[in-house]
């Protein structure tokens, strides 16, 4: 079994992006002819599908995609749980869908309910159902019609659905609310933005920082509002600010301890941050903010844990995001505490999103 350090070593290798991903530079460069190719077979399977041969149809009810052009989560889950809060509370009934990242693969879509093993569904649709309580209807299946389609029949009142990731899934066909429509395209932009701009493998993107989009939500940016990229001049976007609740004990959740009551009883070297999620680096950040000066271990996202993991840490206090908690509920340790965090939903943003989805449908206009 590899040690803890030999883990921490390996995992900070897999998930911190490459240095020439962030600047333009010789190995980009070099790596360009190949990105140039990947953008190319992008664009000819974008031009079939726009083509539409199989003469597919957009869905009954409204869909909200979002979604990153960036390579590694940017904060998507959070912002999908909020939206579907906001939009419950303006009188909506949404239902979400996943792929699942990291599940089995299923021949027929997966209802997923806050009791679902994150094995079998995938991790980000237990967690958006454990945060709702069950709440919202939520399904998963690489193909995302098939779940919207399962997901209408068993909850036939559900008249929005909010797709947890799938801007680049072909398969799912929507009218964008910038084409007369009222499906809705969000990119989630971190502060790692766009690095160097190139395409993979030479840089971040799996689509041009240009591609079309109804709007852009900010997370993560230290100066909310200062932006000044000129990528951004002329274009709708939202800062969505993060704040992190209330630590709950792993083994006790009615057992809470704030962020300032641990950052005043243990020492520096006696705390662990452990995060498996796509910016592991944010998680540190904002625990740094409250006070919280650890070790920390980042892992590539959607890892598994084990007790052996948590047993080779040698900390009186382990902090972990609730993502990964939902990976952990066969782990009785003490010492592992689950830190919350939550998105606020800006009111200019919900009124946006409610003169759109209150649109007429536009299938009735077609011919």
């Amino acid at each position: 079994m590899r040690s803890i350090k030999q883990l921490s070593k390996r995992s900070s290798l897999l998930n911190k992006a490459p240095q020439f991903w962030e600047r333009r530079g010789p190995t980009s460069i070099l790596l360009w002819p190949l990105s140039w190719v990947y953008g190319q077979i992008n664009y000819l399977l974008d031009l079939i599908n726009d083509l539409d041969f199989r003469k597919q149809k957009s869905q009954k009810v409204p869909i909200i995609i979002v979604g990153n052009i960036r390579v590694g989560g940017t904060g998507k889950t959070p912002i999908v749980i909020a939206l579907a809060e906001r939009l419950a509370y303006l009188g909506w009934k949404p239902g979400i869908i996943s792929r699942g990242y990291g599940a089995r693969t299923a021949t027929l879509p997966i209802q997923v309910f806050s009791n679902s093993d994150p094995s079998q569904v995938g991790d980000e649709p237990v967690l958006i159902a454990k945060r709702t309580q069950d709440q919202f209807p939520i399904w998963v299946h690489p193909k995302r019609v098939q779940s919207i389609r399962s997901l209408l029949k068993k909850d036939p009142v559900v008249n929005v659905i909010i797709s947890d990731d799938g801007l680049q899934h072909r398969g799912l066909v929507r009218w964008p609310a910038r084409e007369g429509g009222r499906d809705i395209e969000l990119v989630v932009r971190d502060q790692r933005g766009e690095g160097n701009g190139f395409l993979m493998p030479a840089g971040p993107l799996r689509e041009p920082a240009s591609r079309e989009r109804d709007a852009t939500l900010m997370t993560g940016m230290n100066a909310p509002n200062s932006h000044s990229d000129e990528y951004f001049l002329g274009r709708r976007a939202f800062t969505l600010n993060s704040q992190l609740g209330t630590p709950y004990q792993l083994v006790n959740h009615s057992n809470t301890q704030s962020l300032t009551t641990m950052a005043d009883t243990y020492l520096p070297n006696k705390i662990t941050t452990v995060a498996a999620i796509g910016n592991p680096q944010r998680f540190f950040d904002d625990l740094l903010k409250h006070g919280i000066a650890a070790k920390s271990i980042g892992l590539p996202d959607h890892s598994s844990f084990t007790p052996e993991f948590f047993s080779e840490i040698n900390a009186e206090c382990i902090l972990i995001t609730e993502k990964d908690a939902v990976k952990c509920a066969l782990i009785n340790d003490e010492r592992i505490w689950v830190v919350p965090m939550s998105l606020e939903i800006p009111n200019a943003l919900s009124e946006w999103l409610q003169s759109i989805l209150q649109r007429p449908d536009p299938n009735q206009y077609t011919l």
